[in-house]
């Protein structure tokens, strides 16, 4: 692989952080609307002080956690138990997710009055909301609350025990395929939804290309939508797959035409915005194969280096569209500031090896293992404090 360009810096690093006789870049603070620190709950497979170093290591900042815990934050005790982890343990600001249904149970809606001014939006992440009904009445409350939905779209009854994308990989080995109309259905659904309430909406995870044109004809019909997709969708497809549980997340790497029309749609501003969806697991339940390992991967430490290794370096993508990407569009939408000392500190010319000693996450199933990639955090502060660095490495 050529070497990285050289590139300008996006600000000053204060005399004496780093030593001298290097050339250094700094980002601002990555912003990530998209992860589970799984605490409370489920800490074995990370907590709030693992999670929240493992973004720092990856250069983010502000990071929104999804509400797939125990207990879900679905009314304002759960919450605040949730907020008791994030104020003792956190080392970069997290901004959690209510619930939008009670025990993310699809039966009925969660105390969003409560809630709201509490939380980042309301998702169900991990599961799609399948009454139609009570998505309206969910999008009805948020639109009155000023608040912001995001959905995991999937419908339940297209699923049929999938683990992979119904295509090619798994009809050849008799694997159980994930077809894509269960997430394009779904989307198509709520977009009507957004398109008559007047919800600001927000689309979890796009793997399609049929949600791409969905969402592509929504925003040139006025729907307050946007959404996200993450870097092994931008990445790696189906043919890239193994009998490995690190290829397995939800949904899953879908086909090459897909991966194609999410880079067209990142190029052309459909997409809005780059999320890692991390997901961290056990090792144990990672170590099963694609049919019967948990699904989700880790993301946040090796988003950057991926995406400057496969789409800045070669081209494809300009350095200060990525940024935006990860950085200002999730703020913009999200409406999460960036405070002046929140930024990063990356030699771009060093190379990251993907190993399990390169995570501070608890969870190390990736689909990058074992790659060679650009891009070295050295140095990520909040607020001016540095939360990552040498002395908080280990």
């Amino acid at each position: 692989m050529a070497a990285a360009p050289t590139l300008r810096a996006f600000g000053d690093v204060p005399p004496g952080s780093l030593p001298e006789g290097r050339e250094y870049t700094v980002f601002p603070g990555f912003c990530d609307v998209h992860v589970h620190f799984r605490e409370p709950g489920f800490s074995y497979k990370e907590d709030m002080k693992s999670g929240s170093l493992a973004a720092a290591h990856g250069g983010y900042t502000d990071v929104c956690t999804m509400p797939n815990l125990s207990p879900v934050p679905d009314d304002l005790p759960h919450l605040l138990e949730q907020q008791r982890c994030i104020d003792a343990r956190a080392l970069v600001r997290v901004h959690p997710y209510g619930a939008i249904t009670r025990g993310e149970a699809g039966k009925s809606l969660s105390h969003m009055a409560e809630l709201a001014g509490r939380v980042i939006g309301f998702s169900d992440d991990g599961r799609g909301v399948q009454s139609s009904s009570l998505m309206r009445r969910a999008m009805e409350q948020a639109a009155g609350l000023g608040a912001l939905i995001a959905a995991h779209c999937e419908v339940n009854e297209l699923l049929k025990g999938g683990c992979i994308h119904d295509g090619a990989y798994a009809a050849a080995r008799g694997i159980p395929g994930i077809c894509s109309e269960s997430e394009w259905h779904m989307v198509r659904r709520d977009l009507l939804l957004a398109k008559e309430t007047g919800c600001k909406y927000h689309v979890c995870h796009v793997s399609c290309r049929e949600s791409v044109e969905l969402i592509r004809r929504a925003k040139a019909e006025g729907v307050d939508v946007s959404c996200e997709t993450a870097p092994h969708y931008l990445l790696l497809d189906e043919n890239c797959l193994k009998d490995e549980g690190c290829f397995k997340m939800n949904p899953p790497l879908r086909g090459r035409e897909d991966r194609e029309a999410l880079l067209e749609g990142l190029l052309d501003g459909t997409i809005d915005m780059i999320a890692t969806d991390h997901a961290p697991h056990s090792p144990e339940e990672k170590a099963k194969g694609l049919r019967d390992s948990a699904f989700g991967v880790t993301g946040l430490e090796t988003a950057f280096p991926a995406l400057y290794t496969r789409l800045v370096i070669p081209g494809i993508l300009a350095l200060d569209r990525l940024v935006d990407l990860l950085a200002h569009a999730p703020r913009r939408r999200f409406g999460i500031p960036l405070d002046q000392g929140d930024y990063s500190v990356w030699d771009l010319s060093e190379v990251v090896h993907v190993t399990p000693d390169f995570f501070l996450s608890k969870g190390t199933a990736t689909p990058f293992a074992g790659e060679a990639l650009y891009g070295k955090c050295l140095l990520t502060r909040v607020g001016g404090k540095t939360v990552y660095g040498e002395e908080r490495s280990t």
